[in-house]
């Protein structure tokens, strides 16, 4: 019996043609948007994920409060010192204290002027092992830095790749920074931290001559020792710097980073960007449920004798009320299939455009099968909604009254 109900339906949306086209568009563009925007939040997120992959669950980040845009820790007006290193030392279950520097600098090549960022690399052997297996660094060509190399610096991957300076840069290459040479001992592989694919590596004692350092540090990197409960160690950290520069609870001009507390506010901002994106998607489905609501109206309108017809020859209300309801669950239903096939489509091409753009495989599609079954059934079960009250109105409809008309 609910074949035939099926049957009935479909051949009366075939019959309407293109008003069923039209009607369907706004779900179409409904559960596309919701698809697509939702499926590219996913790989948003795990592209943003990724970078703070580079911050294992047993390292902590110290940096200064900072006063506008640059690396981490460059913009701070109090640095950190190697009094604020001891005192991280001290504090049991920390295993190692790294420093780093990083600064804004020029760079120069085949006489072609640049800007990029500079980053120190630790003189310690177990140290430069440890911030080359946090970001699981390889090299092109050429070789990773090591803590006796003077003199010589390692690129990010896209200094292998850029046309800026209408020569290509490769290993052995001299270039200038701050006016000064360097020689080029590797090139790194594209990392998923893509701050780094921009970034220059040197070794500290380098870097400090270079700039004139003294004394002073951007960022603090501590390794906790894994039998150690990292968020205790963090607070032990922040109480002793804060003892230590006499500041009080909330008026600290420094931060201590868990990794869990930087993935915590990157997915508290990432859900609040997919439920704006979801509620946007929401008023397209909206759009399309009146618009179904719309031609259930007039269908009923325009088949008042049909439907006379129907009950004269003994259709019940609950046969028409069906009819009708197939109907726009039909509408509902082909209009989130073919919505979803739109929305993985666009998140292809978006997926691939931004990939392309950034020259990296950074911005992976992540589908979600729930995600797809969900927004066909509740595309069908907003074409039954939506035709719920057109529906009643048929069902209810005399079979004298409906003839007359």
């Amino acid at each position: 019996m609910l074949a035939k109900y099926f049957f009935l339906a479909f051949r009366n949306l075939k019959r309407r043609g293109l008003r069923s086209w039209l009607t369907m568009l706004g779900i179409f563009i409904g559960i596309a948007a919701v698809v697509s925007l939702i499926t590219l939040g996913q790989g948003l997120q795990q592209a943003i994920l990724g970078q703070f992959g580079a911050l294992s669950t047993d390292k902590l980040t110290i940096t200064n409060a900072e006063t506008g845009f640059g690396p981490p820790g460059s913009t701070a007006v109090v640095k950190l010192t190697e009094h604020d290193v001891d005192i991280i030392k001290q504090v049991s279950g920390v295993d190692m204290v790294i420093p780093r520097l990083l600064r804004s600098v020029s760079f120069e090549y085949n006489k072609v002027l640049g800007f990029t960022y500079l980053a120190s690399m630790p003189e310690d052997e177990k140290a430069i092992k440890i911030i080359y297996g946090t970001f699981s660094a390889e090299t092109q060509s050429g070789r990773l830095l090591s803590p006796s190399d003077k003199g010589k610096v390692l690129l990010g991957s896209e200094f292998a790749k850029t046309t800026a300076y209408g020569k290509n840069i490769t290993t052995g290459s001299k270039v200038k920074i701050q006016d000064k040479e360097f020689e080029v001992i590797g090139i790194l592989k594209p990392l998923s931290t893509f701050q780094l694919n921009l970034a220059i590596l040197m070794n500290e004692e380098d870097m400090k001559n270079l700039l004139n350092i003294d004394n002073e540090y951007d960022l603090i990197v501590a390794q906790v020792d894994k039998n150690s409960n990292i968020t205790q160690v963090a607070q032990i950290i922040e109480q002793k710097i804060r003892k230590d520069r006499d500041e009080k609870i909330g008026e600290e001009d420094f931060s201590v980073q868990t990794p869990i507390n930087m993935l915590a506010s990157v997915n508290t901002i990432l859900n609040i960007i997919n439920a704006v994106v979801i509620g946007i998607a929401l008023v397209s489905l909206l759009v399309g449920a009146i618009g179904i609501a719309n031609t259930m109206y007039t269908g009923v309108l325009e088949r008042t004798k049909e439907i006379g017809v129907m009950k004269a020859i003994g259709a019940k209300n609950r046969d028409v009320m069906l009819i009708f309801l197939f109907e726009s669950g039909l509408l509902g239903l082909v209009g989130g299939i073919i919505g979803v096939i739109i929305g993985v489509l666009m998140a292809f091409g978006v997926s691939a455009g931004v990939n392309v753009g950034l020259g990296i495989d950074l911005f992976a599609v992540q589908f979600s099968l729930p995600l797809i079954v969900g927004s066909v059934l509740f595309s069908f079960l907003v074409g039954i909604i939506s035709g719920v009250l057109p529906a009643l109105q048929a069902s209810k409809l005399k079979p004298v009254e409906a003839l007359r008309k």
